[in-house]
């Protein structure tokens, strides 16, 4: 089993929920995230005075999948969250852990079964 963790741009959200409905993955957790990478962040005009923004929005997802289940969803993301053809600094990115136990609180059930 694995646990999938991605940072994707917050507009790109549904897309992505979509694109893992089709390829089989029922379960995930959304999060608000902040981040800095390398787009550095922007400049905003509030009140007449200019403020940088280091940190920019960004949504975080974990995705807890079995492992044939894995390069399918990894697939779903990429090509969901890309922005255009080739991307776009911002998209974000994924994170693979190896997850050893899961264990479903309601039923005791432990492994695959517990997802």
């Amino acid at each position: 089993m694995k646990l999938i963790l991605a940072i994707i741009r917050p507009a790109r959200l549904e897309s992505v929920k979509e694109a893992l409905s089709e390829v089989g993955v029922t379960g995930l957790t959304v999060l608000d995230a902040q981040g800095a990478g390398r787009q550095r962040g922007h400049v905003e005009i509030y009140r007449g005075r200019e403020y940088t923004v280091n940190l920019l929005r960004k949504i975080e997802l974990q995705i807890a999948v079995e492992d044939d289940l894995l390069e399918p969803a990894i697939e779903a993301i990429i090509k969901a969250a890309r922005s255009g053809e080739d991307g776009a600094i911002g998209d974000g990115k994924l994170f693979v852990l190896e997850m050893p136990e899961v264990v479903r609180i309601r039923t005791g059930e432990r492994g695959p079964a517990a997802l």
